[in-house]
C-alpha cells in the first residue's frame, strides 16, 4: 500500500431511490409499480423513479414525457419534499449516533468518516452494516453502502452491490480496485469526459493511470491533476460535518408555457418569494443573482449580475431578476424558471485533518 493514502474508514450512505422509495413506503398501492417522482406525461423532468421503472430507462433528469414512453405503464406521482426532509432528519439522527462526523450531500446520502466512532466498534464493514438495518428497522427504507479509506472510492462502492447492498474496499484493495475500474464509473467522470478519454486510448484505471499529469492536465485542464491523483488513491478530502452552502435557488417548471414577460414576472415573485424563505432559513446572503431560464425546446440559459452588496430581500432580488430578465429578447417560449443566489457571505472553515494509522 502506498503511503500517500490516508487510512481512514469513509462510509458513503446512499438510500435507495429515496424519493420514489418514500412514496412506495407511504402508498402500499404503488408497491411493486414503476413511478415516477416529479414530471408527468406531458410536462416537467422527472425527479427520481423507481427501480421498476429504471428497468424501462426511466430515470432522473429526463422528460416526463419521454419516461412515458420507455414506460407506458409509469406512475408519476408529485414530489412532498417536506416528507422527504423529514425522513432524511430521522436517517441523519441515526448517523450522528456513531459519529459527528457526518457529511450530507442531499437528502439520500451522506460521507461518515467513522475512523474513530461512538460505538468503539473499528469494522467500518460491520458498523456499515449496522446502520444500514437501523434504517431499515426504524426508518422502513433499504440504504446501500461503500466503505474505503477515502471519499471518493467509497462513494464508488456504494454504487455496486445496489439496491439494498454494501461493499468495502480495503486498503491494500484500493489500487488494483481502482485500475481495474472502467473510466465511466469514476466519480467526477461524466459522459462528455468519458467519451474524450475513448478518443484518448483510456477505457480503465489502468490506463488512465499510465498517463503523466502533464498528458492529462494538457487534455483536461484542471481536472487532470484530479484524475490523476485519484486513480492513485489519493483523495484526502476531510468528510466535513458542517458543510459550506455555495448558493440558494428556487425554480419551478411550468404547466403551459410562458411566452410573455409580463406573466413571467408574475411567476419570478412567487418564486423569489420562496428563496427568500431558504435564505432566511439558512440566515444568509449573497452578491451574485442568477436568472435560469429554460426554453420549450429544453435548451438552457443564464444570466447573472454581481453586486458590490450582500442581499437576501424579496423586493431586491426580484429588481434584479427583472434587469436580467428585460437584458435581451427570449429566443423561445419558457417551460421553467429559476433564481439563485451565489457568493454567499458564508466564511469557509479550516479542517485539520489527522491521519490515523490502524488496521482497516
Amino acid at each position: 500500500m502506498q503511503e500517500s493514502i490516508p487510512n481512514r474508514k469513509i462510509i458513503h450512505v446512499d438510500m435507495d431511490a429515496f424519493y420514489a422509495s418514500v412514496e412506495q413506503m407511504d402508498n402500499p398501492l404503488l408497491r411493486g409499480k414503476p413511478i415516477a417522482v416529479g414530471g408527468s406525461e406531458n410536462r416537467g423532468v422527472v425527479a427520481a423513479a423507481s427501480y421498476e421503472a429504471r428497468k424501462f430507462g426511466v430515470r432522473s433528469a429526463i422528460s416526463g414525457v419521454m419516461a412515458k414512453k420507455n414506460c407506458p405503464e409509469l406512475i408519476f406521482v408529485k414530489p412532498r419534499f417536506d416528507r422527504y426532509k423529514e425522513i432524511s432528519s430521522k436517517i441523519q439522527k441515526i448517523f450522528y449516533e456513531y459519529t459527528d462526523l457526518v457529511e450530507p450531500l442531499s437528502l439520500d446520502e451522506a460521507y461518515l468518516d467513522v475512523s474513530t466512532n461512538k460505538k468503539g466498534n473499528p469494522s467500518a464493514t460491520l458498523l456499515a452494516k449496522e446502520i444500514r438495518q437501523r434504517i431499515f428497522d426504524e426508518v422502513g427504507l433499504t440504504a446501500s453502502a461503500g466503505i474505503s479509506v477515502n471519499k471518493f472510492v467509497a462513494k464508488i462502492a456504494s454504487d455496486y452491490n445496489k439496491p439494498n447492498g454494501q461493499k468495502t474496499v480495503n486498503p491494500d484493495e484500493v489500487i488494483s480496485f481502482l485500475e481495474e475500474l472502467p473510466v465511466r464509473k469514476f466519480h467526477g467522470v461524466g459522459k462528455v469526459t468519458t467519451e474524450k478519454m475513448y478518443q484518448l486510448g483510456i477505457f480503465t484505471g489502468l490506463e488512465l493511470k499510465s498517463k503523466s499529469l502533464e498528458f492529462l492536465e494538457k487534455h483536461f485542464g484542471k481536472s487532470g491533476a484530479f484524475y490523476f491523483h485519484v486513480v492513485r488513491g489519493i483523495h484526502n478530502s476531510a468528510v466535513k460535518s458542517d458543510r459550506i452552502t455555495k448558493s440558494v435557488a428556487a425554480e419551478h417548471t411550468f404547466d403551459v408555457n410562458l411566452s410573455s414577460e409580463i406573466f413571467m414576472i408574475e411567476k419570478l415573485e412567487i418564486i423569489a418569494t420562496a428563496l427568500e424563505k431558504r435564505l432566511k432559513r439558512y440566515a444568509v446572503a449573497g452578491k451574485t443573482v442568477t436568472l435560469k431560464i429554460k426554453y420549450s425546446d429544453f435548451s438552457q440559459q443564464t444570466r447573472s449580475k454581481t453586486l458590490p452588496y450582500f442581499i437576501s430581500d424579496k423586493a431586491l432580488i426580484l429588481e434584479i431578476v427583472k434587469e436580467l430578465l428585460y437584458q435581451e429578447r427570449m429566443k423561445d417560449s419558457v417551460r421553467l424558471l429559476g433564481i439563485s443566489l451565489s457568493n454567499l457571505n458564508t466564511e469557509e472553515k479550516k479542517f485539520v485533518v489527522v491521519q490515523l494509522k490502524f488496521d482497516f
